[in-house]
């Protein structure tokens, strides 16, 4: 997969993203309620800030452009607030998934545990850090509402990106929720691709492509045109993401290799190994995938089969072929010449990444 490298610097487009939420964080600094601590602002402060690749807020506002609007801090401020969301999304995943590490550092969560078990208080660290980093969750969805309704758009350009905002909003709550349902399901592949869709796709790519045309009052045309284009370069990301999570270099992930075998995540390279594995490997399978007390032979055991049952190439085609689907759909989008060379850089970048 390849694409003509844009002159637009997506680095500096980053960083107008980056001062916006900065801007943002620090306008709610006075207005944090007296005698409340200020340990959940200061961990949300330093957490939304602390890196990530900026893809939702970079599709806003390459939607935006695509249908003609102009560039200006309105749109940058309105697909950062995407960004906001997108906290809220991690920090309730890593609770709900159990996973101790985000972008090399703890969770949420984890953090808030420490800090118990480090002070002594009374009751559970463990419960005490979920409680926190729900609320602290919590507040990022309702911070992500209220940049995008304060980012300078008209109340007309507003109101006709929030449909899709609040479908978006929607679809996430339910793909979580289909998540957990197949985790304790039937595992197959059309279930983990279900939630593939609906939990990360369409909310990595899709919605906010349609969030920034909606804002610029694109077509329907060009809307549909951005799902034929988002939801299988959605899907390529979610699985490049499930392959990265068990084969990927922590340092760059900044994840452990262990927290997807030994939750059990129901990915679609899961269920293909499944699928494929014969007597021996499906009972090594049932054995260590999903077991809490992984430790890295086992997991180098499990990398193993996966690769063994031909699992790993059969997902690595999958990506290639949403990927090639993706560009064919771009390639006959109704968008302005640039936005259209910039979303094939996104293409490859969002699949072909290593973190």
């Amino acid at each position: 997969m390849t694409a003509t490298v844009p002159e637009v610097d997506l680095g500096e487009l980053r960083k107008r993203f980056d001062a916006q939420l900065a801007a943002f964080l620090d306008r709610q600094d006075p207005d944090w309620p007296d005698g409340a601590p200020r340990g959940v602002f200061t961990t949300l402060h330093r957490f939304v800030l602390a890196g990530g690749k900026r893809l939702r807020p970079l599709f806003c506002y390459w939607g935006w452009r695509g249908a003609g609007g102009a560039d200006g801090t309105p749109i940058v401020a309105a697909a950062a607030a995407l960004e906001l969301f997108h906290a809220f999304a991690l920090i309730h995943d890593d609770i709900m998934d159990g996973s101790d590490r985000r972008r090399g550092e703890p969770s949420v969560h984890r953090l808030f545990a420490d800090l118990h078990a480090r002070s002594a208080w009374r009751g559970d660290p463990a419960s005490y850090g979920r409680s926190t980093a729900l609320l602290c969750g919590d507040l990022c969805a309702a911070w992500a509402d209220q940049l995008f309704h304060e980012c300078g758009l008209t109340p007309e350009e507003v109101h006709q990106g929030y449909g899709v905002f609040a479908t978006m909003r929607t679809e996430v709550i339910a793909g979580q929720y289909l998540d957990l349902v197949s985790g304790v399901g039937d595992g197959s592949v059309a279930s983990a691709l279900t939630v593939v869709r609906m939990k990360a796709a369409r909310y990595t790519v899709t919605r906010p492509l349609q969030i920034g045309a909606a804002l610029a009052a694109g077509s329907p045309e060009l809307l549909a045109a951005m799902a034929a284009f988002g939801d299988p370069l959605g899907d390529a990301f979610q699985l490049r993401d499930d392959v990265l999570g068990v084969f990927g270099d922590p340092a760059l992930t900044g994840k452990s290799i262990l927290d997807d075998l030994r939750e059990g995540k129901p990915t679609v390279m899961m269920a293909l190994a499944r699928g494929s594995a014969d007597r021996a490997q499906a009972q090594r399978l049932k054995a260590l995938f999903g077991n809490p007390e992984l430790d890295p032979d086992g997991a180098a055991e499990l990398r193993a089969i996966i690769v063994e049952t031909g699992a790993l190439d059969r997902i690595e085609q999958m990506i290639r072929v949403r990927a090639d689907a993706a560009l064919a759909a771009l390639a006959e989008a109704p968008l302005t010449a640039e936005a259209a060379e910039v979303l094939a850089t996104l293409a490859a970048e969002t699949v072909e990444r290593h973190g």
